[in-house]
């Protein structure tokens, strides 16, 4: 299947930004292979990645594409699936299917086959790879309503930044450089993980400017903080954000969010995810947000000032194909 044929397929079937033939163009390029099956009206971007000995692992992030109320299309669209992990030797699949759970718990006929149908074709509950928990605002408002629904001090710093002269723009490939190095800042601070100045290069030249768009706050020239959005049909998700250790007081961070959410609603979006908070319920969330710091505790003190709705994942689910191995990679990666 052609790209546009492929996207266009995922698009009317509501899949995920991550199913999309771009997203597999950028993983092909840092380590993993893509692998696209169509079936049964059905679909899934699988990414290899290889290991010693011949060996590889599969995912499928955020899908497959696939109606999970229709138990046949979905025997039918995994059975392909293991069939290509075998053929590459895969010693365990994860997915994880782009669904949430309070969609679930509207519908018994998705619970059950969701949970029931994957635990019955053999998946276990396995670890994420993608934030399972997250914060989505709401659109559909004008931006004075979206503003509203934020927290009184987020619209204070927003407006306080923009008031002691920090400004926005939307950046182009040029700007990558400096985002990478506010990255790097970002990374030493906060004890991040990043991606290489290549890989932001590759997503920005694969998305935009359709389908990403990167934001640049400044001060008397000086970039400040920076953030990578990206939009897929109806959402837009905010996947990498930077700051930089000077002139945090003027707020950076918080005009440079804004003007993301502006560019989605623009867009024609409805949703903005801001993709990632700690995995756990709200009531500890706003327990704990206070004292806790490690992992996404930081973050999240952030984002929620930015007001969203609690959206939590089904999780991920493994198929393992070579228990023996399956154990010593969970040992390998600290997850055993």
């Amino acid at each position: 299947m052609l790209p546009t044929a492929w996207d266009t397929h995922i698009a009317a079937h509501h899949g995920h930004l991550l199913q999309s033939w771009a997203w597999g163009e950028l993983k092909s390029r840092f380590g993993w292979t893509a692998r696209r099956l169509g079936v049964a009206d059905a679909a899934a971007q699988i990414l290899f990645r290889r290991l010693p000995l011949g060996f590889t692992i599969a995912y499928i992030p955020k899908g497959p594409v696939v109606d999970w109320s229709n138990q046949a299309q979905g025997a039918t669209l995994f059975a392909a699936i293991h069939a290509e992990a075998r053929k590459q030797r895969a010693i365990f699949l994860k997915v994880e299917p782009d669904l949430i759970v309070d969609t679930l718990e509207r519908s018994n006929v998705q619970r059950f086959n969701v949970s029931t149908f994957l635990r019955d074709s053999g998946f276990l509950p396995g670890d994420t790879i993608q934030p399972r928990t997250t914060l989505v605002i709401d659109l559909n408002g004008d931006e004075a309503a979206i503003l509203a629904a934020m927290r009184q001090k987020t619209r204070y710093n927003i407006r306080l930044a923009a008031k002691k002269g920090v400004t926005t723009r939307q950046g182009n490939a040029g700007d990558i450089a400096a985002f990478y190095r506010l990255s790097l800042a970002t990374a030493a601070r906060d004890g991040f993980g990043i991606h290489s100045l290549a890989y932001y290069q590759a997503a920005y030249d694969l998305f935009a400017p359709d389908r990403c768009a990167l934001f640049v706050a400044e001060f008397e020239g000086e970039p400040l903080a920076a953030l990578m959005a990206f939009r897929h049909e109806a959402d837009a998700y905010y996947f990498y954000g930077a700051s930089s250790n000077e002139q945090r007081h003027l707020m950076p961070t918080y005009l440079t969010q804004w003007a993301a959410i502006c560019w989605a609603k623009s867009q024609g979006c409805a949703r903005y995810d801001l993709w990632g908070i700690p995995n756990a319920d709200p009531a500890t969330l706003e327990a704990e947000f206070e004292r806790r710091h490690d992992g996404l505790w930081g973050v999240y003190r952030f984002k929620r000032g930015f007001g969203g709705r609690f959206v939590q994942s089904v999780g991920a689910y493994d198929y393992v194909y070579n228990p023996l191995l399956y154990r010593l990679y969970k040992v390998w990666r600290g997850m055993g």
